[in-house]
Order: C-alpha cells, then sequence, then structure tokens
C-alpha cells in the first residue's frame, strides 16, 4: 500500500496563503475598511472554498497585525492611529539604520561583485517602477512594487530577519495610511519617490547618504499623514 504524499497538506498550504495575500490586497486596496468586520464563512462563501483554509489565514494576518479576531463576531479589520504609525516609522528606521550600519562595516552581504552588482541593479528597476506610479499618484501600483523594492532591497544585506521584520512594518505602513490617502482625488505630487537615489547611495557604498535618503523619506511620511489625519 503506498504511503502518503502529502500533497493534500501541500495544496492546503498554498490555498490559505493564496487566501491570505488575497484578503492583505483587498485591505490594501480599500475594498476592506478598518473596523469592518466578517466571518470565516462570509469568506469562504465568496472564495468557493471550504473554512480551514480561510480560518488559517485569518489567523494568520492577525496574527501580522492586520485583523483582530473576536471568538464570538469572526474577524475584523484593524483600525491604526497616527500614534502607530509614528512607532512603525521609528521601528523601521532602525532596522535599516541597523542594515545601513552592517554596510559601513563590511558586515553586509552586499559586496563588490558581478552577483549583488545584477541584484542591485535588479531593485533599481523595481525603484524605478515605484517613481513611476508615485509620480503618476497610481497607489495600487505603487503598494505592489514598493513592497516588492524593499523587499528585494533588504534582501542583499543578508539578513532574513531583518528583511522579515521589514516587510511586516512596511505592510502595516500602508494598511495604515492607504485608508487616508485613497480620500484624496489626486495624489501626484503627494507621494515619495526617491526609491532610486537609495539605490543608487547604496551601489557607491554610501551608508551616510542611504541613512540620509531613508530620514527624508520618514520625514516625508510623517508629515503626509499627520497632514491627512489632522494630528
Amino acid at each position: 500500500m503506498p504511503g502518503p504524499t502529502g500533497n493534500g497538506a501541500v495544496t492546503r498550504s498554498t490555498l490559505r496563503q493564496q487566501i491570505a495575500d488575497a484578503l492583505r490586497d483587498e485591505v490594501l486596496a480599500g475594498r476592506l475598511k478598518p473596523g469592518q468586520e466578517f466571518t470565516v464563512k462570509e469568506i469562504a462563501d465568496q472564495y468557493g472554498v471550504s473554512a480551514t483554509p480561510v480560518r488559517e489565514a485569518l489567523v494568520d494576518l492577525s496574527a501580522q497585525g492586520l485583523l483582530d479576531a473576536d471568538h464570538h463576531r469572526g474577524f475584523r479589520v484593524h483600525e491604526y492611529s497616527a500614534d502607530d504609525f509614528r512607532a512603525m516609522v521609528e521601528a523601521r528606521g532602525l532596522v535599516t539604520d541597523g542594515m545601513f550600519r552592517s554596510l559601513a562595516e563590511g558586515r553586509a552581504a552586499l559586496a563588490d561583485g558581478p552577483r549583488p552588482a545584477a541584484a542591485l541593479a535588479g531593485v533599481r528597476r523595481r525603484g524605478e517602477e515605484a517613481q513611476r506610479a508615485a509620480s503618476a499618484g497610481d497607489l495600487t501600483v505603487l503598494i505592489g512594487y514598493d513592497l516588492r523594492y524593499w523587499r528585494e532591497l533588504s534582501a542583499l544585506f543578508g539578513n532574513p530577519y531583518l528583511s522579515d521584520f521589514l516587510h511586516r512594518l512596511r505592510v502595516q505602513g500602508w494598511v495604515c495610511t492607504v485608508q487616508h490617502l485613497r480620500r484624496l482625488s489626486d495624489l501626484r505630487g503627494t507621494l515619495w519617490s526617491g526609491h532610486t537615489e537609495l539605490v543608487d547611495a547604496l551601489a557607491r557604498r554610501d551608508a551616510g547618504e542611504a541613512r540620509a535618503c531613508v530620514a527624508a523619506y520618514n520625514a516625508h511620511s510623517l508629515a503626509l499623514i499627520e497632514r491627512l489625519t489632522g494630528g
């Protein structure tokens, strides 16, 4: 009698991730709004799947801080405050500062050679796409490229724990700000678009300039969210 292949577990795990990604995109697109409530059954019916992978996906998103679980009423989209965003910016600043410090001290995996140079060029192309979206005020396209840009950029420093933590902070930051940004009819000239300047600084191994780019970005982000929230 043949043994189990494990394909069922892999399929369920993949479905779980697909549902989690789809729901995260719904939140980032503003179709699932802060405070909005829903149940496992509603999501399962929406996607035409069983309750188990949906429940697992919702638990995963709760662990990431994007949803709040209410055992009696289901789940709701987490509502972030301006103070939450300030804390996120501070935290992600500490993460990037640690990455740039490793570069300055020669400990980063980002080193001379064809492979890191090619990887950095790929990140720069991602940054160019993000900049074009930012300049055009296309928030949906910007978020997609921006998340990939920072994920790939942070991976060049060779510390997957920092990279994963930064990605989580960036997703949370977008969830926090997107509800306010989508109220604006025209985002052209409003969104940060310094992606390539940061990559160019890293290509020169200029940790100081990289820090300055991120500091300017953080100041821009804070000023924008404070203006939009009135505080």
